[in-house]
């Protein structure tokens, strides 16, 4: 067996559960929504009113794609390939950095390149790796279709989509982890550029030109910037035209090679951006385990929040157009109203819908506190604070106080873009107390999922990180798709999202809130207690 051979199986081996995750779920996704699409928008009317208001109101092409046509295959291309490709770059990027970076980081490259395998059979073996994943991407999305019941020649072209801008943003992660001294630093500029890319493509779409029958969109030049926006140029469904795909492979090429090029002139260990200078003496919040917790977690909280700021001010920011949309595109109601209830009204449907969004951003942010606990174990930094009289339960509850108050801190942020949005609208009052509602609902499943987290860190640490983002990653779809694929009741409620407090009427039904605060408590307790008798495992 080669060399190269051998590194690549042992890549495949060491991330035959994530890639096995990633490629299922999104194959599935794919093919959920098909039947969606039948069942909900099943007329070519009820399709036409849709692309109308979403043509018309142009923000919702932010969160959808480039309208061509009421076609089975094109209608569904439209609904859910942005978001495909955006699943598909983070699990690239993350490949990307987790085999380059990350092994840096860890020491465990250097011991690898003084084999035979030297500096760049690694790099090349990541390269391969993550090319086989996308296809796999690719040809999961095609069957998805085809299984769905859309014509195989646009199936295909719209997984030779996934698998071209999944190359992209691989390349984008390898150039990351040359530039950036620390695997924290390249998955972060890594995800910006993912969601960049997606958010680049949504301007083009929402700025672009539409055609005299609203059916039909040509994006503006923003599309042009991302590589998402080349995978819809090829008309899936409609032209099939693989040509526009040429771009973001030909940017894969070139950053590929300017990675080699980089790592030929740069020492291991070493980014091309110097990390910056710290201090010479600690401030006052340094001065004990819980202020470097929370030092640890503000990059953290950040980035978050951003997003959490973001998606308020979007919403209410929309929340207008609820009244347009309750007469131009009933089925859209129906949608919101499947996600949260029949005792909502529309107003409150709209703002609890995309607060869903931010509870699965505070989320996440929760569970990677706690895998921010993980990453000190592993790289032996957790071993320093426990030498001094910080004990292992209170270093680990110490994650869990910093946990709450990122994601408290998240969602009060939150809440006031989402206020400050909504000051000039009509209906301030109302609308902004319903704002607050949907924040605070968020609060219990959020807490959930860090206490959850925490528990898999306690028992089973080393499953820590990619079982974190999995239980998320499935939750999510569960809850905020579930619905409107028609999936049954039953495995809805699997999903803990589909339990959050929704704002009803006059009040709010916490029973549902209350069960979770419930269960994210004992978790919480259940974890960090456990820590008096687990070790510490360095290097894991």
């Amino acid at each position: 067996m080669s060399v190269f051979t051998a590194l690549l199986l042992q890549r495949l081996r060491r991330d035959r559960l994530q890639l096995i995750l990633w490629v299922v779920g999104i194959a599935l996704l794919a093919y959920a929504v098909i039947g969606a699409v039948f069942d909900t928008y099943g007329t070519e009317s009820e399709r036409k009113d849709i692309l109308g208001v979403a043509i018309a109101t142009r923000t919702i092409l932010i969160f959808r794609g480039t309208p061509n046509g009421v076609s089975d295959g094109a209608f569904a291309f439209f609904l859910i390939f942005a978001w495909l490709s955006l699943m598909g770059g983070l699990m690239s990027t993350f490949l990307a950095v987790r085999h380059t970076r990350a092994e840096e980081e860890q020491g465990r490259a250097e011991l690898v390149a003084a084999t035979q395998a030297g500096r760049v059979l690694p790099t090349l073996a990541t390269v391969v790796e993550g090319v086989i994943a996308n296809i796999l991407v690719g040809l999961g999305v095609a069957v998805g279709f085809i299984l769905g019941g859309l014509e195989p020649v646009g199936s295909f072209v719209a997984g030779a989509a996934m698998v071209a801008t999944g190359v992209a943003f691989l390349a984008f992660g390898l150039l990351a982890a040359q530039l950036f001294r620390t695997s924290r630093g390249a998955n972060g500029i890594s995800v910006a550029f993912v969601l960049a890319a997606y958010l680049l493509r949504g301007i083009g779409d929402a700025a672009g030109t539409p055609s005299e029958d609203l059916l039909h969109v040509t994006p503006a030049w923003p599309s042009w910037l991302s590589p998402i926006g080349y995978g819809q140029f090829t008309g899936a469904f409609v032209e099939n035209d693989l040509v526009p795909l040429l771009v973001p492979l030909a940017f894969a090429v070139v950053v590929i090679a300017g990675v080699f090029g980089l790592q030929s002139v740069r020492d291991q260990g070493a980014s091309l951006l110097p990390g910056r200078a710290g201090r010479a003496t600690a401030g006052p919040g340094l001065s004990n385990s819980l202020g470097l917790a929370w030092r640890l977690n503000a990059s953290i909280f950040a980035a978050w929040a951003a997003g959490g700021a973001a998606t308020g001010l979007l919403a209410a920011s929309l929340s207008g157009l609820v009244g347009d949309l309750a007469g131009e595109a009933p089925q859209v109601v129906d949608t919101l109203r499947s996600l949260v209830g029949d005792e909502a009204s529309l107003e409150q449907a709209f703002i609890a819908t995309f607060y869903s969004l931010v509870g699965i951003l505070a989320a996440c942010c929760a569970a990677q506190v706690a895998m921010r606990a993980r990453q000190e174990e592993v790289h032996g930094t957790a071993e320093l604070v426990l030498a001094t009289p910080v004990s292992r339960v209170r270093w680990l509850a110490e994650y869990w106080i910093v946990g709450v108050i990122v994601i408290v801190g998240m969602l009060g942020i939150s809440a006031v873009a989402g206020v400050l949005g909504a000051l000039r609208g009509a209906n301030a009052d109302t609308v902004i107390q319903n704002i607050w509602e949907a924040a605070a609902a968020q609060l219990p499943v959020s807490l959930l999922f860090l206490g959850v987290t925490l528990v898999v860190f306690a028992f089973l640490p080393r499953a820590t990180i990619p079982l974190g983002w999995a239980l998320v990653g499935v939750a999510a779809i569960l809850g905020l798709f579930g619905p409107i694929l028609g999936l049954p009741e039953w495995v809805v409620d699997l999903s803990p999202f589909a339990h959050s407090p929704v704002p009803a009427g006059d009040g709010t039904d916490w029973a549902g809130g209350f069960w979770l605060l419930g269960v994210a408590a004992v978790a919480a307790v259940v974890a960090i207690a456990s820590m008096r008798r687990r070790e510490i495992a360095s290097g894991g």
